[in-house]
């Protein structure tokens, strides 16, 4: 029999194909951006250290956005400076993780949520930072948790974000 003080390393038999760490954030406060570059989310950041150089992380995340009409709000997933799970850019149409797009008038009072999952082989035993980060397509601002209009009424709800690594 193994003590615990004696095991240093997991044996062979749990040492493949299991969860090992699970670690995640909520933000429930509100976030908001005029930034048409990507800046990151504050709350929605998570650091896991792998124990293998080979093992995968599992990332999930959802956030909810709202940015009023005729914008675009676009959220990418960051390793520590690397933008994953992108789409491929074209001409004037930026790549991202997930994105949001209004096209109606007075559009100030929806919600609307963005999820994804990615499974990231980060290739290291260092802690490894995973983050959303946020941008909006024109200067007007973009949010996270509230409406856009943010009026102090029952029909603007107030909205939880997350992001959970495995």
């Amino acid at each position: 029999n193994n003590t615990l003080s004696a095991v240093t390393t997991l044996p062979a038999a749990i040492a493949t194909g299991k969860v090992l760490q699970v670690v995640t954030a909520t933000k429930t406060d509100t976030f908001s951006t005029s930034s048409t570059s990507y800046t990151d989310v504050t709350g929605l950041s998570v650091s896991i250290t792998p124990s293998s150089a080979s093992n995968k992380i599992f990332v999930m995340a959802h956030a909810a956005i709202d940015h009023g009409d005729s914008r675009a709000m676009m959220i990418q997933l960051v390793r520590g400076s690397t933008a994953l799970h992108i789409g491929t850019a074209a001409s004037n149409r930026p790549g991202a993780t997930f994105f949001t797009y209004a096209d109606e008038a007075n559009d100030n009072t929806v919600h609307y949520t963005g999820a994804f999952q990615f499974l990231d082989t980060p290739s290291t035993t260092s802690a490894t930072t995973y983050k959303l980060q946020a941008r909006i397509s024109s200067s007007n601002a973009g949010h996270i948790n509230r409406t856009n209009s943010d009026t102090d009424n029952s029909n603007n709800a107030r909205a939880a974000s997350g992001i959970t690594v495995m």
